[in-house]
């Protein structure tokens, strides 16, 4: 039986490649964008080549009217998700002595807030169906810290104590909630960064080489599938060995 997800965060990056990998799977796929629409159209277009319904809706879901919009159109459209992934992130990176309190509220509000909105707004469907799958996407450094990082750590952090409480609320209602803590993956963003920070990075990793969006994709599908049923209020670390 086919099931529906929403992805924010899914129109580039991993997000994308969580949407599409869910697609291969069988999905039906509702991926959140907030700024570049033909980035969103192209993913849609990706997804609908696996014979998969792909809505693609422009949504800042740190903001709750955005998130209750989000949601009218999913009823609309699909009646209510099955799976929700929460991807959307930013960083704002600074040493705290120079961090401002709009770039500490701004991640706050993007990475934490927004899936504190989607979770509750999520809930009210998979409550009635006694089934859900809820997966958030936090990072290593909301496990073990980085300088330069603490906003970003914080709000990944917040994302693992959330999912833990999550767990604990929603279990008898057939929901399962886990998160995602990726270390380093190659995406567009950290294709940026100096060779010199690439190789520093690469040798605190006992595996020695990068995770690609694939792997982080593969570990949603499986915690979004029935082989997962018995797993729940779990960290899974994609990070090669990283925090050993």
């Amino acid at each position: 039986m086919t099931k529906v997800a929403l992805v924010t965060g899914g129109s580039r990056g991993i997000g994308k490649e969580i949407a599409i990998g869910l697609a291969k799977e069988g999905h039906d796929v509702i991926l959140t964008y907030n700024s570049s629409v033909e980035s969103a159209n192209q993913a849609v277009e990706e997804i609908q080549r696996f014979g998969q319904k792909a809505i693609a809706v422009k949504a800042d879901v740190s903001i709750k009217e955005d998130v209750d919009s989000l949601f009218s159109i999913i009823s609309e459209e699909v009646g209510s998700i099955d799976i929700l992934v929460n991807n959307a992130g930013i960083t704002k990176d600074n040493l705290l002595m120079r961090m401002t309190e709009e770039d500490w509220d701004q991640v706050l509000d993007v990475n934490l807030k927004s899936v504190f909105l989607t979770t509750k707004a999520a809930i009210k469907g998979m409550m009635k169906k006694r089934y859900g799958k809820i997966i958030n996407i936090s990072s290593v450094v909301g496990v073990m810290g980085n300088a330069g990082q603490g906003n970003y750590s914080a709000s990944k952090a917040g994302i693992i104590g959330f999912t833990k409480s999550m767990a604990k609320e929603l279990s008898s209602r057939g929901i399962r909630v886990n998160a995602i803590a990726p270390g380093f993956i190659k995406t567009e963003m950290t294709d940026k960064l100096a060779d010199n920070i690439k190789e520093m990075m690469l040798s605190e990793i006992p595996l020695g080489y990068f995770a690609e969006p694939k792997d982080v994709s593969n570990l949603v599908n499986f915690l979004a599938s029935e082989k997962s049923d018995y797993i729940t209020g779990q960290v899974i670390q994609i990070d090669g060995g990283m925090n050993i």
